[in-house]
């Protein structure tokens, strides 16, 4: 194709009645408005005005552009008749034409979750709703400002790549918008026929059972003599038939509920492209704004593509649109052609600023170079306002708040922090048919719960609920089955617990004592996962406990416990050692407990309470002596071993106990770093400052009321009897009168007080006169003169106070007699 300038010189040539004049004029004159489809201005909102500048009037060089473009337009119509016209220029929401590189406008974001590719690609993909091509296989006439689409939340698949790229030209990506042909799944976002995610995180029993290990010294089964060969050869025979088995099961399946495409490979789809080198991406890859998903850029789901444009310029694909090796070199302009030829682009842009950085003075030199250069038509900027992503609308994220989105023979429901009030964000449901009827499994993920719980998953086949909170995992099969996991920092590094009728098993890791397995067997009655009785667990009801140990290497293995069984309906002890290198059997000792009321002595130990199995025959068996410290030491441990058994099943039941509770009353805490948390911060401290000018009118009220006092002792009893009411008159005049007594009798003990050192004071003078000072005597004047005025206001407040005393008590008088509550009771 022409470059840009020879196109408009032969433009200029073929255009009958223009002089250079008339186009000088032209340039010169004011920005013009641009008309817009009949169609479009019909959908604007009378309130278009509310708009910036740039909106509603195209500059001088956006004027230029749109020449640019429509003679580009004409020469690639006249060139390539069989393609499809190429998405130029759009009408945007004013009605105005802008070019469509100018419609991207690279932005940041002070949200970290925006710093990425990824996190771009899934919040465009969660905040906006798609809006379907209509027709599918035409370019839309109208594209929006990436403002209005975030106001809306509704957009094609345009109105997606421009947004998801203009964020990553904000963080430094060599992004790029496609228009091109993808697959009608992927066009009307529909993933009913994909696989969930999920389903591969599914989470797995992470402490599994611990086996005995495998003995290197035991006996082998003789080896089968067969063909390794044949069996490699059945075996792939029998894979390869299950494969196809599987494969015509899956196109069977795909060809009832995926019917052919009569538009396949004409439905129009946009989509970003990443080009590598910045933000160390490796390689190129395709990413699909509806979805958020990364792809390469051989996908079969992209099937072809026409044009790809940024903020620089506009390049048209001269290579086969459908070809899988597809380059995506934008700089070759053999494979790409660019509408702006010879403008700035972004890497060449990257290098200079690199270069103009190392050497200073090379800079005003290649400012001069470029000076003396002929100046190119750069693409103007864009005319689209700051993208602002506020904190709530990346915490909202789905419009509604929420979100549901359906999968092959799955279900996936999202919600937005405290939407719901037990704080569910996340349900993953699958299902067993494709129609999406039989329930096979529901997991559910939480956060911010008081009782911490993080996930859910119940099994509808086998009746299976698992609870994973922050520090543990709790399943359940039946009301009387039960499984707990623990992280590694319990109590007693327990790490797991499985608990059934009867029956107890516990798992431990990092034990001092090398401790690794108990296994309590209690009779049928006793339910480990049941309510416990006050007295704690009777001993009478255990029959057997199987405790199994690591190999501590600092004991030899003859002398190493490796399994101690304690029977205790059988009142046997059972211990056997750990395997000796170079024997196959292991040491053994079997002890008898003597009856309770029976008191054991070391003479009274015998060989009828002991026996057992040594390896070695060389050795020398241990004395009696041993042997008995080794029984008691064993009938301790079996005692202890007791109490650690009652205290996991009342742990066990306090958990059971606690999570009824907490179940019954689900409370969520509220991050004063989010939006909502924030509100419900701000809503809470406007309740107690309310509360407190309740509060604070309310003791002012009080304050006022003079039989406040003395209705607190009668618990505010409305409305009061005739006999409460006169108590009440009589008990308000004496403590009137009390308090009126006691302060004149303060006033009067101030006064002697004052009186008495005065009289001191003059004595001492009286006989000291005559040795005195001069200084001695200013002072004693300057003291008698300050007690006289000190003994004058006593005295004058004395008297003031024996005046208006009485008044105070007839004004009190009068007052209980007026009041409501009182004077119906004291008139009779």
């Amino acid at each position: 194709m022409e470059s840009v300038a020879e196109s408009l010189g032969e433009e200029q040539e073929v255009r009958s009645g223009e002089t250079l004049k008339e186009e000088e004029e032209a340039d010169e004159e004011e920005p013009q408005h641009v008309s817009a489809p009949e169609e479009l201005i019909l959908k604007l909102n009378s309130t278009d005005r509310l708009y910036p500048e740039s909106y509603r009037i195209n500059s001088l060089a956006e004027s230029r552009l749109l020449d640019i473009a429509d003679n580009f337009q004409r020469q690639y119509s006249y060139l390539h008749p069989k393609r499809k016209p190429l998405l130029l220029c759009p009408t945007n929401e004013c009605g105005v034409k802008k070019f469509v590189s100018t419609t991207l406008r690279p932005s940041t974001t002070d949200h970290p979750e925006l710093f990425s590719w990824p996190g771009c690609a899934s919040f465009v993909a969660d905040f906006l709703s798609l809006e379907p091509l209509e027709p599918p296989v035409s370019l839309p006439s109208f594209l929006l400002s990436s403002n209005l689409v975030l106001q809306s939340q509704r957009a094609t698949c345009l109105d997606f790549a421009t947004l998801l790229c203009s964020l990553l030209l904000g963080v430094n990506y060599d992004a790029y918008c496609v228009s091109g042909y993808a697959v009608r799944e992927m066009c009307l976002l529909d993933q009913s026929r994909l696989h969930c995610p999920l389903l591969d995180t599914q989470v797995k029993s992470e402490i599994p059972e611990q086996e005995p290990h495998e003995n290197k010294y035991s006996v082998k089964p003789p080896k089968e003599l067969k063909s390794q060969f044949l069996m490699q050869q059945e075996e792939k025979k029998k894979q390869d038939e299950e494969a196809a088995l599987l494969q015509k099961q899956k196109l069977q399946e795909e060809s009832k509920q995926r019917p052919a495409d009569p538009l396949h490979g004409l439905r129009v789809h946009c989509w970003v492209l990443v080009l590598s080198g910045s933000r160390s991406v490796p390689e190129n890859f395709f990413i699909d704004p509806l979805t958020g998903n990364r792809y390469s850029t051989d996908d079969d789901h992209f099937l072809g593509v026409e044009s790809a444009w940024n903020n620089f310029n506009y390049y048209v694909n001269m290579q086969n649109c459908r070809h899988a090796d597809m380059v995506y070199d934008l700089e070759d302009l053999k494979t790409w052609e660019p509408v702006l030829y010879g403008a700035i682009s972004k890497k060449p842009l990257m290098r200079d600023v690199l270069k103009r950085k190392t050497i200073m003075r090379k800079v005003i030199n290649d400012q001069e170079e470029e000076e003396e250069k002929p100046r190119v038509f750069d693409m103007p900027r864009s005319w689209v306002s700051y993208i602002n992503i506020s904190k709530e609308a990346l915490e909202s994220r789905w419009p509604g708040r929420q979100n549901v989105t359906h999968y092959r023979r799955a279900k996936v429901e999202q919600f937005a922090l405290y939407l719901k009030s037990d704080g569910l964000v996340k349900r993953l449901t699958a299902y067993q048919d494709l129609d999406c009827t039989d329930e096979v499994s529901v997991k559910e993920w939480y956060q911010h719960r008081n009782d911490n719980l993080e996930e859910r998953e119940v099994n509808k086949l086998d009746s299976v609920t698992t609870e994973r909170f922050t520090l543990h995992r709790f399943s359940s099969r039946s009301d009387d089955e039960r499984e707990m996991l623990f992280s590694s920092s319990h109590r007693g590094d327990l790490v797991r617990r499985l608990v059934s009728p009867g029956e107890m098993t516990e798992t431990f890791e990092g034990r001092s004592d090398f401790l690794f397995y108990r296994h309590v067997v209690a009779q049928r009655t006793v339910q480990f996962s049941g309510p416990r009785p006050v007295e704690g667990l009777n001993p009478r009801l255990l029959e057997k406990v199987v405790e199994r140990f690591h190999r501590n290497r600092s004991k030899p293995a003859n002398a190493d416990v490796a399994e101690r069984v304690f029977l205790l309906a059988e009142r046997r002890i059972e211990v056997t050692y750990h395997l000796e290198d170079y024997r196959i059997f292991a040491s053994k000792r079997s002890f008898i407990k003597p009856e309770e009321a029976t008191k054991i002595k070391v003479k009274d130990f015998g060989a009828q309470l002991v026996s057992g199995y040594q390896v070695d025959p060389y050795e020398k068996p241990l004395h009696s002596l041993t042997l008995y410290k080794m029984l008691v030491d064993l009938m301790k441990d079996e005692e202890e071993v007791i109490l650690q058994i009652n205290t996991s099943w009342m742990e066990v039941s306090d958990f059971l106990d606690s999570r009824a509770e907490e179940k019954r009353d689900i409370r969520l805490s509220f991050s004063p770093w989010t939006t909502t948390g924030a509100a419900k911060a701000h809503s809470h401290r406007q309740e107690m400052e309310r509360q407190a000018e309740v509060d604070q009118r309310w003791l002012q009220e009080r304050k006022k009321d003079i039989l406040a006092p003395l209705l607190i002792r009668l618990d505010n009893a409305a409305p009061l009897s005739a006999k409460d009411a006169k108590q009440l008159y009589y008990d308000c005049l004496a403590e009137c009168k009390q308090r009126l007594v006691e302060k004149a009798n303060l006033i009067q003990k101030h006064y002697d007080k004052e009186t008495q050192a005065l009289q001191r004071k003059q004595q001492w003078y009286q006989e000291n006169q005559l040795t005195i000072v001069l200084q001695d005597k200013d002072e004693y004047q300057n003291y008698c003169s300050e007690k006289t005025l000190r003994i004058r206001v006593a005295k004058k407040r004395l008297s003031m106070h024996m005046e208006a005393a009485p008044l105070e008590y007839q004004n009190l008088d009068r007052r209980l007699k007026n009041d409501p509550r009182l004077a119906p009771h004291l008139l009779k």
